[in-house]
């Protein structure tokens, strides 16, 4: 009798330590490495951060890349480091090993604003296949890069045909797909081309983007806290009034290079270079570096530390942030699942999930 009781108790401990064990593995967060080429601003890592996050993992940035000065100073101002400088004269060998790479390479080879010349462009066409060396080198398990809409049809589908091509032939599973910004909860109409890609097996899926749109409402300032010098003159106001009455109100009015006049309660793409000039909030005021960051998904602590040219020409280069932290939960998802059943190495020394 004595020896069941006994037994019962111990097995009762048994059970409650190997619980109390359990529950302290799941409580340790997996940490997940990656690395931010072309880094811009920072707003793959932001949405990377906040991707693992959500999903109880422990992001860490092992290395980050950007040639652009006046970048590179935001980028420190807002994660206390500073991305070293050309990715075409950095070595594989000279990159930590990781699990994830991130790149937005740049956009104007491949843009309907640059001069379409895509591949043929001798000085910056080619960066995709510095990314390509980083893949063979590092064989990271998973990445995520991004670019602008025209890749996917550029030179009528050849260059994404010879991205994705050489992608398989580095050994990695591969899939592109064009989202919109305002999918994803943004007022903004921005599409992009996202592609994704692993090595093991391809289980990822696609976010569906059925977030309600935020209003502009809760992303512009108020016109009393605009300064003077982001209100357009009585001349271009009188102008643009004349030619459009705006169904919405706040709405943000867009003036296409004919001189065509349309609004919406959303704004149409931000661009690096034109945004300040072509886009007016309900055809009086032009968008201040805060909300153009705020139309971009940047979050309110974002410190904003450059000029107001410069701002604003990197949050007409920034991408998308809620976009690209739906698509990155998703290949984390992806990645985490392979870990745990398939065959392919998964994240770098796990403990737990």
């Amino acid at each position: 009798m004595l020896l069941n009781i006994l037994l019962r108790r111990a097995c009762l401990f048994s059970a409650c330590s190997a619980f109390s064990l359990l529950i302290r593995m799941n409580s340790v967060k997996k940490e997940v490495t990656y690395i931010d080429l072309f880094a811009g601003i920072g707003g793959f890592r932001i949405a990377f951060e906040a991707a693992a996050e959500d999903l109880r993992l422990s992001p860490k940035c092992l290395f980050a890349s950007e040639i652009d000065q006046a970048c590179k100073k935001a980028y420190e101002a807002n994660f206390r480091e500073i991305p070293v400088g050309d990715i075409t004269k950095i070595s594989g060998s000279e990159i930590p090993d990781h699990d994830v790479l991130l790149a937005g390479f740049p956009c104007q080879p491949f843009s309907i604003i640059g001069d379409g010349t895509g591949f043929r462009d001798k000085t910056r066409g080619t960066l995709f296949f510095h990314i390509a060396r980083i893949l063979e080198c590092k064989r990271p398990y998973a990445f995520v890069l991004e670019n602008v809409k025209r890749l996917a049809s550029h030179n009528r589908k050849r260059t994404i045909g010879i991205i994705m091509a050489l992608l398989k032939e580095l050994g990695y599973e591969a899939d592109f797909r064009v989202l919109n910004a305002l999918d994803f909860g943004l007022p903004q109409k921005r599409e992009r081309v996202f592609i994704v890609g692993f090595q093991g097996n391809f289980n990822f899926s696609w976010p569906n983007g059925e977030t309600p749109m935020t209003p502009l409402s809760e992303i512009l300032e108020p016109d009393a806290r605009v300064p003077e010098e982001f209100w357009a003159s009585d001349y271009i106001k009188r102008k643009r009034h004349s030619r459009h009455a705006s169904k919405w109100h706040p709405s943000v009015w867009h003036e296409n290079k004919s001189g065509n006049v349309s609004s919406y309660p959303f704004s149409c793409a931000l661009r690096a270079k034109a945004s300040h000039s072509y886009l007016l909030v309900n055809g009086e005021r032009r968008l201040t570096p805060r909300e153009m960051l705020r139309l971009q998904g940047f979050p309110e602590w974002f410190r904003i530390v450059c000029s107001n040219a410069q701002t604003r020409t990197q949050a007409g280069n920034a991408l998308p942030v809620p976009v690209a932290k739906s698509v990155i939960e998703n290949v984390l998802k992806n990645v985490r699942t392979e870990y745990l059943y398939g065959d392919g190495k998964g994240f770098k020394d796990a403990v737990a999930f």
